[in-house]
């Protein structure tokens, strides 16, 4: 299959919000996403902040202790710290791998990501798009590109603006993302005027990113 072809096919799946004004609607019991069954779920987190001082990571960890309360396998990975290239466009995968990067995220990431469930994409935003360490990843999913397909995916994102135009861009990306890649986006905590970590930490993001887990 060429990359043409595959973008016609992965227009066609269907596309979940669950958003508020806060940008997330809970869900009970009843409707759990996972169906009552533990997930394993893969955090790709893009900082290169510490976890004490990210703001991001913050988002991503309470969103870890609400999935960890119900039983779901975690594993996380540090876009912004290990090592990682970018995508060259070289087309050797044929889109169906290997890469030709023997680096973290062929060998660690992406073996985790093609077994789970759920892929959580975690962001500072600082120039009104996602951070460069998680682009770097997101273009690597081209050399699995069918079999990345159909998951379930989440965005959590941190800002200092408060404008309400603020994660405009960064949305609009992501759900591009979902469209093509044929995901069920289960939510999105869109983080404004969260600059610095004391700020997100007495902000209601946190639940929020709590209870996206918690509700899984």
């Amino acid at each position: 299959m060429n990359r043409r072809e595959f973008i016609k096919i992965g227009g066609l799946g269907a596309m979940a919000l669950f958003l508020s004004g806060c940008g997330l609607n809970e869900t009970s019991a009843e409707s759990s996403i996972s169906g009552g069954k533990l997930m394993k779920i893969v955090v790709i987190n893009s900082s290169p902040h510490s976890e004490k001082k990210s703001t991001s990571r913050y988002l991503a960890q309470k969103f870890i202790e609400g999935a960890q309360s119900k039983g779901h396998e975690i594993f996380t990975f540090d876009a912004a710290n290990e090592e990682t290239h970018p995508c060259r466009g070289c087309d050797s995968c044929g889109m169906d791998g290997p890469c030709i990067f023997k680096d973290a995220i062929e060998n660690k990431l992406m073996p985790k990501m093609l077994e789970a469930d759920l892929l959580v994409l975690v962001t500072p935003l600082y120039y009104f798009g996602m951070s460069a360490q998680l682009k770097t990843i997101v273009d690597r999913f081209y050399s699995r590109t069918g079999r990345l397909n159909g998951k379930k995916s989440l965005i959590l994102a941190t800002a200092w603006n408060t404008a309400d135009w603020t994660m405009t861009a960064l949305i609009n990306h992501y759900e591009t993302l979902v469209k093509y890649m044929n995901w069920q986006n289960i939510g999105m905590v869109m983080a404004t005027g969260c600059g610095y970590r004391s700020a997100v930490e007495n902000s209601e993001f946190g639940e929020q990113a709590y209870k996206i887990g918690a509700n899984l």
